[in-house]
């Protein structure tokens, strides 16, 4: 195999071209090799289609790693930057990366376009130059970049390509971003990134020195309030998606709505103080969720 490029680092070249099978193996390393990913990409993809969930996933990874690694803003926008060159190598029918080689052959074969790809960098670039937004509508836009891809790509590979089930997914994985900025607040306060919208901070009399020296206080709580509920109301539009599809990829996203409820939930058990405590949910919790989420998906009557 021609040696391994970094994940995270800087532009390489391989010392010989990889073939589609060292690329897919690259791409399954890198997939499995991250706990987060273990549930989906075992349990809820057919078989069949996993080595393509692989390299979607590295592709993003990567890029992920690109961004956040470097510790240094104009750093990571130089290597997202050629980043995107490689992606636009692959559509070329040029790809040099693994990642890229294995991606051209997953795009090939689900006619996925770039744009999804290309709005995950335009996310990721946003993070190096934004750590404030002013209003929420500016926070929804940054998760249209950031987190609706991810489930545009997901139908793709499903084969639902449908403007209605875009939409749909869209809702979900913004309430899934929302989900996560609640539950992060403070690990991304502490490297700068706040993602409650200044405007809605200003009204409900949230300081962002309160946040940084981790002080919980009935502000934050009516605000952080304010913001779950407004997750829960695109979970509660965007579930309708799950009523439309069938098997695995119907399970798939009635898990990923349960789950984003569940950390909704968590965080109001603890009175919207997750300054002091990040709210999880214990794999144990992960299981049984999983068990009722299966049970209610096949008592569900699937459209076709």
């Amino acid at each position: 195999m021609a040696s391994t490029p970094p994940i995270a680092g800087t532009p390489w070249a391989a010392d010989r071209p990889y073939t589609l099978q060292e690329a897919m193996a690259y791409c399954r390393k890198l997939a499995t090799s991250h706990y987060e990913n273990f549930l989906v990409t075992s349990l809820f993809t057919p078989k069949q289609l996993r080595p393509h969930f692989h390299s979607v996933y590295a592709f993003c990874r990567i890029a992920d790693d690109l961004a956040d690694e470097t510790g240094d803003p104009d750093r990571s926008l130089s290597l997202l930057d050629w980043w995107e060159d490689q992606l636009r190598r692959a559509y070329e029918g040029r790809p040099e990366h693994p990642a890229m080689i294995a991606l051209e052959a997953t795009n090939n074969a689900f006619g996925i376009p770039m744009s999804p790809y290309l709005d995950l960098l335009h996310a990721f670039r946003q993070d190096q130059v934004t750590t404030r937004y002013a209003t929420y509508h500016d926070l929804l836009d940054y998760c249209a970049h950031s987190a609706n891809p991810v489930g545009r790509l997901t139908l793709h590979l499903f084969s639902h390509t449908d403007s209605h089930r875009r939409a749909l997914s869209d809702a979900i994985c913004t309430g899934l971003q929302l989900a996560n900025f609640w539950q992060d607040l403070a690990r991304d306060a502490a490297i700068g990134r706040v993602y409650l919208p200044e405007n809605d901070m200003a009204e409900y009399g949230v300081r962002r020195e309160d946040l940084l020296a981790g002080r919980h206080t009935p502000e934050l709580e009516a605000l952080l309030t304010l913001q779950c509920s407004r997750a829960a109301e695109l979970f509660d539009h965007g579930s309708a998606l799950v009523d439309s599809l069938n098997g695995k990829a119907r399970l798939c996203v009635a898990m990923f709505v349960a789950g984003g409820r569940e950390i909704l939930q968590m965080i109001a058990d603890q009175r919207y103080d997750v300054l002091t405590r990040r709210p999880a949910i214990p794999r144990t919790r992960q299981l049984r969720l999983l068990a009722s989420t299966w049970l209610r998906s096949l008592a569900g009557r699937p459209s076709t």
